[in-house]
């Protein structure tokens, strides 16, 4: 990691964090409203540019009248019904590109500076490889609904959401090294260390399971809770190993359930803060993250009674990002707190 701290860095750090979130809730939005499919082609400069005239927007709607998509869900789509979700797949890439506009001129710019010196350089360019791979499994992901079927391979879906939270994660470690320092030297690992970590991976899992959920179209397939098909828990969903990763029914009831670790692990993770009298913040902070897992709870149950409702589901994913930060957050400040014992 970095051993230099800068404020500018810093900030634009934070601003670049916000944006990949936002890229990534956007994303959301492209896909519940059945827009990502809508551009055909991936042209990364040219791309940039959409349809002016009349002769063109004809071009691009006959090029989507070839797709699975068209033939087998919106068949008789309308032209400027195809405006709708061309728009906002192109606002989704436009974004993008502008988010890697936001990266690339000013990390050149620090270096050009030697604001971030070279030999620091290391985690700005897995950064940026980041962003580049994101990108790439962004375009694998749409090709994959172009094939023989109207819609994207989970798998690639989530993989593409993994690296794009990824990227937000390492800028966000990096930010908090900016604003809190930079603690290289080995110390060994608290418990409450030990349960953030803890809390991280099991919410990557979790993250994991909501992309598969989103790529399968998972949350359709129940608007009831806690049951589903009129059981708690429904036959047949684990008898097959396959299911845990194929199986709509098998995937979506995991994703139900198994945030409910998180929850009962971070009340335990704020007894030790506060037997420990750990400063007042972290213990306020451990508060705020209780009640952010909570409401994740509840806009996740929403969002299966509401039948996958676009706007609860959209902030089900936010929050969801919220909290990978937070997450973040306390990794990095309770290893700093480590290493002053």
């Amino acid at each position: 990691m970095p051993q230099t701290q800068n404020k500018t860095v810093m900030n634009w750090l934070f601003i670049f964090c916000f944006i990949v979130a936002f890229l990534v809730s956007f994303g959301g939005f492209t896909r519940l409203t059945r827009s990502g499919l809508s551009i055909t082609e991936w042209n990364p400069i040219s791309g940039s540019v959409p349809p002016m005239a009349h002769h063109d927007w004809q071009a691009e709607f006959e090029k989507y009248k070839q797709t699975p998509e068209y033939q087998l869900v919106n068949k008789g789509m309308t032209l400027e019904e195809y405006q709708y979700i061309f728009w906002i797949e192109w606002t989704h890439r436009t974004i993008a590109r502008l988010a890697g506009l936001f990266y690339a001129i000013p990390v050149f710019y620090f270096l050009f500076k030697k604001i971030i010196p070279f030999k620091e350089f290391g985690v700005y360019f897995i950064m940026g490889l980041l962003f580049i791979s994101q990108a790439f499994a962004g375009w694998i992901m749409v090709a994959s609904g172009l094939v023989d079927r109207p819609s994207v391979s989970h798998f690639n879906l989530t993989i593409h959401l993994l690296l794009a939270l990824s990227l937000f994660a390492l800028a966000l470690w990096t930010a908090l090294g900016h604003k809190y320092g930079f603690q290289n030297q080995k110390a060994k690992w608290s418990l409450p260390s030990k349960l953030s970590l803890l809390s991280f991976i099991l919410l990557i899992i979790q993250i994991t399971y909501g992309g598969f959920t989103a790529g399968l179209k998972a949350g359709h397939v129940s608007d009831t809770w806690p049951l589903m098909f009129g059981k708690l828990i429904p036959p047949n969903l684990f008898n097959s190993w396959i299911n845990i990763f194929e199986s709509p029914q098998t995937i979506v009831f995991i994703h139900r359930w198994f945030g409910f670790t998180i929850l009962i692990l971070t009340p335990i993770l704020y007894y030790i803060v506060k037997k420990k009298n750990y400063p007042s913040d972290i213990q306020n902070g451990v508060k705020w993250l209780i009640g952010i897992i909570v409401l994740q709870m509840i806009l996740g149950i929403l969002t299966v009674l509401s039948y996958v409702n676009i706007v609860v589901a959209l902030l089900h994913q936010a929050n969801a990002v919220i909290l990978l930060g937070l997450s973040v957050y306390f990794i990095h400040r309770f290893r700093a707190l480590d290493r002053t014992k």
